[in-house]
Order: structure tokens, then C-alpha cells, then sequence
């Protein structure tokens, strides 16, 4: 198992509208796609509470390109990026992380 860490930094006061794709439009494209995500979380002390953070699990990294690709470039993706960003970016920055479980990891 390889899981992605995913941290979304956003524009100063859109992170309600991550949110709200995530919840309305992305899961069910991913679902579509295979993607599976094992968790979301959003900062209540730290650096910047304007952070969405995901992980995702893949089989391997031929499945995450192949999926991922899929999905990147799904037209009903697309569509619905371009509308939830109809009033200005939502994303200023994203950083992507391949984890690799430490021998001792409680997740492998």
C-alpha cells in the first residue's frame, strides 16, 4: 500500500469552497475513477488554517498515475472545477507527498 499526502494551500478565505467541492463534486468523481482516500483533515492549531490536508491510498504508483491521470482529465471534472471557480481561484498552492511506512508504521 502507498499512501499520498496531499496538502492544499488555499487562497485566503476559500477554503469553504474546497471544502464544499470536496464534499459535493470531488468524492463522487474519485468514486467513479477508484480513487480512495483514508482520510481529510483541516488545521485548528498550526500555521495556517487555510490548509486542507488528504491522504490517499493506492496499490502502487502505476495505479495512482493510471487513476489519477483518469480523473485529471475527466470532462465532468473539468466542468465542474472550472464552475466552483467562477469567482476566483481557490488553490494558491499544492504540495504531493509519496509516504513509505517505516518498519514500525501501525499503517503499511
Amino acid at each position: 500500500m502507498i499512501h499520498e499526502l496531499r496538502i492544499y494551500h488555499c487562497v485566503s478565505g476559500r477554503l469553504p469552497a474546497l471544502l464544499r467541492r470536496f464534499e459535493t463534486i470531488t468524492l463522487g468523481i474519485w468514486q467513479k475513477h477508484g480513487i480512495r482516500q483514508a482520510g481529510f483533515w483541516t488545521v485548528t492549531i498550526g500555521d495556517s488554517n487555510q490548509d486542507l490536508y488528504y491522504l490517499l491510498e493506492w496499490d502502487s504508483l502505476a495505479e495512482r498515475e493510471q487513476k489519477w491521470n483518469a480523473f485529471q482529465s475527466d470532462p465532468e471534472w473539468i466542468g465542474k472545477r472550472a464552475e466552483t471557480e467562477r469567482d476566483g481561484a481557490i488553490i494558491a498552492r499544492v504540495e504531493n507527498l509519496i509516504l513509505q511506512p517505516t518498519a514500525f508504521s501501525a499503517v503499511r
